[in-house]
């Protein structure tokens, strides 16, 4: 059974606009490092974020473990969200707090906002998140603002408050599009490393092409909403690239 069986997801976002998503459907396995490409525009960060119902989709359903998250009532949706690990584009910091602080921040989930808010974190989760700071190349700068840190830098801790959520599933959107293409590499590696060392599916929405065929071992191409490849990095050929992209210069 796959990690993650989306059948038919169709999107919209408003009831008389456009299909954002047009029937789409896709599987992610275990050890998948997979990437969505496709021109501006596609519908990738719309199905990232369709994964855990940051976006609504109007039809289809999204198996997550065999359960549908479609469907799933407002309390297990949480409990769900706590195991799905996002990477943004953005970063998505709080750059007042700290380094540390913001790893911590992905237990929010399971520690409530009260314990949060006063900091009332278990020494296990203090020293998970050492760890993965460590990990991550970051111990020395735990105590840092996050805004006082690089645009990679920045990635690598939000990469750490991922996998403190304990994630069954990675959804990285866009992870170096803000990046120097030195910096993008080492990020990509980086996830793409962790992803395996803690047996964690990803799913990448990722607009470099190259990064796309050079670190993941499935590509999923969109274009206006519709699948247009689906399969292993090797069968992707530049006949396939050029219907994926049409007109846009690759």
């Amino acid at each position: 059974m796959p990690i993650l069986d989306v059948q038919d997801l169709t999107v919209r976002y408003s009831r008389t606009g456009p299909e954002i998503l047009k029937g789409v459907s896709l599987q992610v396995d275990a050890g998948d490092f997979c990437a969505v490409i496709g021109p501006s525009g596609a519908g990738k960060s719309t199905l990232i974020r369709c994964i855990n119902r940051l976006v609504e989709p109007i039809s289809g359903r999204i198996l997550l473990y065999g359960e549908d998250v479609t469907t799933m009532p407002t309390r297990r949706l949480r409990e769900t969200r706590r195991h799905i690990g996002m990477i943004f584009q953005e970063f998505n910091l709080v750059n007042r707090m700290s380094v540390m602080d913001n790893v911590l921040s992905g237990r929010l989930g399971s520690v409530g906002t009260m314990r949060s808010l006063f900091k009332l974190f278990s020494r296990e989760d203090i020293e998970r998140a050492l760890t993965l700071l460590d990990r991550v190349g970051l111990s020395d700068h735990v105590d840092k603002r996050a805004d006082q840190l690089s645009g990679g830098q920045r990635q690598r801790v939000g990469i750490a408050r991922a996998l403190m959520q304990d994630p069954k599933l990675l959804l990285v959107d866009e992870p170096t599009s803000s990046l120097d293409p030195k910096i993008a590499r080492e990020v990509m590696t980086l996830i793409r490393d962790v992803a395996r060392e803690f047996n964690v599916p990803a799913l990448v929405n990722i607009h470099d092409v190259q990064l796309a065929t050079e670190f993941c071992n499935k590509i999923i191409g969109l274009q206006g909403g519709v699948k247009m490849f689906d399969g292993p990095t090797e069968k992707l050929d530049r006949k396939m690239l050029e219907t994926i992209y049409a007109m846009e210069v690759l």
